[in-house]
């Protein structure tokens, strides 16, 4: 059981003090407690914690498309990025687990680890609003959304081609095997693509369809780029 230090602790390091250290408790519990637990809570979170989160992206990156903002935000939300929220707030000798999760290493586990970050999200939204939750979430997720920009995945050229001529109202590209070859240890996949857009014909020749394919698409967007 938690006591009243240990709690303390834990409020100095997510630099919040709960009114209400019945929430804070509550936050903690994982369901193998009890009915008692804190999946309600991460429910909650789970929901601030996207809109805050989609907020600030949408006030700092306003020249950056819709698809792009989702990926950044599904980036800073991922479980492994919640996992290490936690790690960095020390939250796991702090979990309130039943004896045979506890015995399982349930305090090491990133799912778990992750799942209280957003109970604590919900909680505080509770105990003091929308805007002490906003402020946590801002301190504790700090380094992922300074490096929003820098951490936006780069579309894969099969997805950019589509995206470009899907935009333009054009039939998607079609992919084609055509050859195969190679000693057995050692395939050579060669891929034949066309598009609309153009009346011309790719091909390119990898050690997957999967990197052919790629490699016909960027093709493309080179073409297209210089058109």
């Amino acid at each position: 059981m938690v006591g009243d230090n240990s709690f303390q602790q834990l409020q100095q390091r997510i630099q919040y003090q709960f009114s209400d250290l019945e929430l804070l408790k509550l936050a903690l519990s994982h369901r193998s407690m009890g009915s008692n637990n804190n999946e309600r809570l991460e429910f909650l979170g789970d929901a601030v914690l996207g809109l805050v989160v989609a907020d600030f992206l949408h006030q700092q990156f306003d020249q950056v498309k819709e698809g792009d903002l989702s990926r950044m935000r599904s980036y800073i939300v991922r479980a492994e990025s919640l996992a290490q929220v936690a790690k960095d707030l020390e939250l796991g000798s702090q979990l309130l687990l039943g004896q045979g999760e506890m015995k399982a290493g349930g305090h090491r586990r990133d799912s778990i680890l992750g799942d209280t970050v957003e109970a604590l999200i919900g909680a505080i939204y509770l105990d003091s609003g929308l805007d002490e939750a906003r402020n946590a979430v801002l301190r504790w997720f700090a380094t992922l959304l300074n490096a929003a920009e820098k951490i936006r995945p780069i579309k894969d050229p099969k997805t950019s081609l589509q995206e470009f001529l899907q935009q333009r109202g054009h039939a998607l590209p079609q992919y084609r095997l055509i050859d195969t070859g190679g000693e057995p240890h050692n395939r050579l996949f060669t891929i034949s693509c066309k598009i609309d857009l153009l009346d011309r014909e790719f091909t390119a020749t990898a050690s997957s369809r999967r990197k052919a394919e790629q490699m016909v698409a960027e093709k493309f967007l080179a073409t297209l780029e210089i058109e």
